[in-house]
């Protein structure tokens, strides 16, 4: 976190009298220091494109609101690393509300049509790790969302393995707490469940994911679990090797949401594998997915509270039914879990690698050796039989030359939200893939 030696005696108190106990992963799922099983209830919270946990009155307002509602964590998909989080983190703290935090940016994504892993993107996640570290209600960090969501995206999946891998190596050099890292995923019908098991699978857990998340929407009221596609995810979800939760739900179509789909994850079919769901969004805007608003659309464009036209500031109104539908639904949900005592992780196996199938969505042809930052690959991906030998195909290792290779794209649902998938171009793997080293 880039304190002064002022700011690092206070930040390093005000960690001392947190409200929250951190959370920890213990085979797959999330643990209380008490022991407890930690279930998310989550919502998804983006008022400003880059940064809503900078005006700390805002964060008071909402977080009183969210605890009314009964949300016990937030997601955050963008944020300013050189920015002050101290009010909004303890209001978020005193409030009882974890939060997850994306480490990328509008210009670090990983991209398919673009492949590369390197010292920009690589310093970006880490500054923004530097900034969040030291919160005790900082429950994960993701490396990506939905950076693979078409059949010529899978080839990125190597990158986003690299891109945990080297999070996780830097968070252990800097002596941080094991703060999980892990994945968002775009819930993809051709790419299930090979996403989730290529991201955990090779036998060695310093490449992997802490947790995996699906972003679904196949639970659209009325629907039951077997009409939503739910008991399918079931399927692929059963005695996974690390946590796995719903990082966005909450289908509003036909609307209004009544959010039936929080009695089956918390239910006894799908309880004993996934650990929690976060709502999408907190705030209304075009999509018409918010929980609250913070006045009528179409407010006066001088208005610097105002974008894309609808305000992002003020007192949090319910938006009705859905608030209050979410609200009584929650409150009759009261999971108890496991016991972290009870939780064994040597009963848990990791998923073989999947293999590719010809013209099929999922081109990496099981256990392929992960890039290493910087590195430029030729030709096709190369299997090798174990994460831990020392197997290596052809490559090449470029020279730093000050380039700039990050994208710029604003790949928002909405301006002020989350990340949608990527209109790519196509590729082919045996094409060369081009992966650029950077250094700043």
């Amino acid at each position: 976190m880039r304190f002064s030696s002022l700011g690092l005696a206070l930040s390093g108190m005000a960690a001392a009298v947190s409200a929250l106990d951190t959370i920890e992963v213990v085979g797959n799922k999330f643990f209380k220091k008490d022991g407890s099983q930690f279930f998310l209830k989550g919502v998804a919270y983006q008022l400003r494109p880059s940064d809503p946990l900078i005006d700390t009155e805002q964060c008071q307002r909402d977080a009183k609101l969210m605890k009314e509602l009964g949300v016990n964590s937030i997601r955050v998909y963008h944020v300013d690393a050189s920015a002050n989080h101290d009010g909004c983190m303890k209001a978020f703290d005193e409030a009882g509300i974890y939060l997850l935090v994306d480490l990328d940016t509008f210009g670090t994504y990983v991209v398919s049509t673009d492949l590369h892993w390197n010292q920009t993107q690589y310093d970006s996640y880490a500054a923004v790790m530097d900034t969040f570290h030291n919160y005790d209600n900082v429950l994960g960090f993701f490396v990506g969302n939905e950076n693979i969501a078409k059949k010529e995206d899978s080839v990125a999946a190597p990158y986003i393995k690299a891109a945990a891998r080297d999070m996780k190596a830097y968070r252990d050099k800097k002596n941080y707490r094991k703060i999980p890292i892990g994945y968002s995923a775009a819930d993809i019908i051709e790419l299930r469940p090979m996403l989730q098991n290529y991201l955990t699978c090779g036998g060695d857990s310093a490449d992997t994911v802490d947790f995996f998340a699906l972003n679904s929407y196949s639970w659209c009221d009325p629907a039951d679990y077997k009409t939503s596609s739910y008991n399918q995810l079931q399927t692929y979800a059963k005695d996974f090797p690390i946590p796995i939760f719903f990082s966005e739900t909450g289908c509003n179509t036909p609307g209004p949401r009544l959010f039936a789909d929080q009695d089956a994850i918390f239910g006894k079919d799908m309880i004993n594998d996934w650990s929690g769901s976060i709502i999408y969004e907190w705030i209304e805007e075009e999509n018409h997915y918010g929980l609250i608003s913070y006045g009528a659309s179409g407010g006066d464009a001088s208005n610097t509270d105002v974008e894309g036209g609808f305000t992002r500031k003020g007192t949090p109104t319910p938006v009705s039914p859905d608030f209050n539908n979410l609200k009584s639904k929650w409150a009759t949900i009261t999971p108890t879990g496991v016991r972290k005592s009870d939780v064994d992780p040597k009963t848990l196996t990791t998923p073989a690698c999947p293999t590719a199938t010809s013209g099929g969505w999922w081109a990496i042809e099981g256990n392929v050796r992960v890039p290493s930052l910087g590195e430029t690959l030729a030709g096709t991906y190369t299997s090798v039989p174990s994460a831990t030998v020392d197997s290596q195909p052809q490559s090449t290792v470029k020279g730093t030359d000050g380039k700039d290779d990050s994208k710029s794209d604003d790949k928002g649902k909405n301006a002020a939200s989350k990340d949608v998938q990527i209109t790519v171009l196509g590729s082919s793997i045996a094409a060369v893939i081009l992966f650029a080293a950077v250094a700043l």
